[in-house]
């Protein structure tokens, strides 16, 4: 009984361990692609730098809250 209950809390945290893992991966590719199409944006049109600029650091900040929101719950997971 003990060694299950043992085996399920350690599957819970290895599992909530590669969820934030991946978690952070996938921010990190998104944030990535984004400030690269921006960059590209920006020198192929110079006079949009400004707008160009704005709607990056909005979709940086969704994907953001996008990567926190899968932190948490791969926290809530490891706790349970």
């Amino acid at each position: 009984m003990l060694l299950a209950l043992l085996l399920d809390m350690s599957l819970a945290v290895m599992g909530a361990g590669i969820g934030a893992g991946l978690v952070a991966i996938g921010a990190g590719i998104g944030i990535g692609k984004i400030g690269a199409a921006a960059m590209e944006g920006m020198a192929r049109q110079p006079e949009a730098a400004g707008k160009i600029q704005g709607a990056m650091l909005i979709i940086a900040a969704l994907i953001e809250v996008a990567a926190l929101f899968g932190l948490v719950i791969c926290f809530l997971i490891q706790g349970k």
